[in-house]
């Protein structure tokens, strides 16, 4: 989302002929473009924001702007803590900066947004479609930060999609903190799976993904989309964050593990060799052994293809850290993390193996060193080499070599 973000920013700098730098300290303008679902980020951020600050310092006539989710809708605290920043704004809100921009360097501001530019897309392009969350799941702190979801209309995210396809894209990643809710608070009222239909029209297009879902959005008409549209990659990200009913509970999911495995064999039986990848949370407040031996199960019981796993950490503001202590020592929860990471290794060990000797179709994105890269359908990252230019091309790989993070073939 970040990434997405950043990218429409800089299209409209680039509106005023501003061009990037490589270094704060060469800059005119600098933007953080934050994020702090965890403590360790919002240190981060702020370690940032002292950092500028001596550069500002020699440097008078710099402009700080900070954006993303360290940023609520009220400024002022803000403000009065960071006075060598010239502008906050809140995530998603670009016009807000737009305004403040313009009105900045005195120009006006131009009626339409600023097309992209012609062969400036890359391999795959992010595109956010809804903002906000309204699940309030105690432990995070995005829905206080973003607001509650509010959806694109359709007609506009079809219209950047195809920019991005006329201009060298040919996968579309949509985007949201809920992105299988897109579309509930629209009228008329629509859906994810209405918007891939008509994304899946594109020329040129070839694949489209969509990450982050909530289990409970997580609707019988968009499986049905994910099997049924070509283009649409086979692989779902879907959140667990626990395997234990009582601590799902308390972080306020809306769902109990039996309801989580029944929609997985749903999604496996709909959509054969589907690739499902999740979250977990360990250490959450007053987890136990048993629990936490609760979640481990689920990993070995639902093999899924990555687990995204982290210890919690509390979050000022949210409901867990004014309802729960912190009781769980770190490292105890660093244990629990190291065991579903070598748990979670040992299984992607056993699903790669099974792809050698395979043949896979990857969207080649660019190359690192030596090697071209590119996804399968099921999001395996694939390496191989090639004298030839596979940039934005469907390959059919030769699997020969695969480790718990990627897979090595030949054309």
């Amino acid at each position: 989302m970040n990434k997405a973000e950043s990218c429409g920013l800089a299209r409209h700098l680039q509106l005023l002929g501003i061009e990037p730098v490589n270094t704060a300290r060469d800059a005119d303008i600098v933007i953080l473009n934050t994020c702090v679902v965890r403590q360790n980020a919002e240190d981060k951020v702020r370690g940032m924001l002292g950092y500028v600050k001596g550069i500002k310092a020699k440097k008078p006539g710099m402009r700080i702007i900070v954006t993303g989710c360290f940023v609520g809708s009220e400024t002022s605290g803000l403000k009065k803590l960071f006075p060598h920043v010239d502008y906050f704004f809140q995530p998603g809100l670009n016009t807000n900066f737009e305004d403040w921009l313009y009105s900045i360097y005195m120009i006006s501001k131009p009626g339409e947004v600023p097309a992209i530019k012609q062969g400036g897309s890359p391999v795959s392009v992010y595109i956010p479609i809804i903002q906000g969350c309204n699940n309030y799941c105690s432990y995070c702190i995005v829905p206080f930060r973003r607001g509650r979801e509010s959806s694109r209309p359709p007609e506009e995210i079809l219209t950047e999609a195809s920019q991005h396809v006329a201009s060298g894209a040919r996968e579309i990643v949509l985007l949201g903190q809920n992105v299988n809710a897109y579309g509930h608070d629209l009228d008329p009222r629509t859906g994810l799976s209405e918007l891939l239909i008509q994304l899946h029209e594109l020329k040129d297009l070839l694949r489209i993904r969509f990450l982050t879902n909530h289990p409970k959005d997580m609707s019988t008409s968009l499986i049905k989309a994910l099997a049924s549209l070509p283009k649409v990659c086979q692989h779902v990200c879907l959140p667990l964050q626990a395997g234990d009913d009582q601590i799902l509970r308390k972080m306020n999911r809306h769902y109990s593990y039996g309801d989580f495995q029944a929609l997985i064999r749903q999604m496996r039986q709909t959509i054969p060799g589907i690739a499902i990848t999740t979250d977990l949370i360990v250490g959450f407040p007053g987890e136990t052994e048993e629990q936490f031996i609760n979640t481990r199960r689920a990993v070995e019981e639902l093999r899924f293809d990555a687990v995204h796993a982290a210890a919690y950490s509390p979050r000022a503001g949210t409901l867990a850290s004014q309802e729960f202590a912190d009781d769980v020592p770190d490292q105890v929860k660093l244990q629990r993390l190291h065991t579903i990471e070598e748990l979670q290794s040992k299984i992607l060990c056993e699903i790669n193996q099974g792809l050698v000797g395979t043949h896979v179709d990857i969207l080649v994105e660019g190359k690192k060193g030596p090697k071209w890269y590119g996804r399968t359908y099921s999001d395996k990252l694939v390496f191989l080499l090639s004298e030839h230019d596979l940039t934005g091309k469907l390959v059919t790989v030769a699997v020969t070599r695969a480790s718990p993070w990627s897979l090595q073939g030949i054309t």
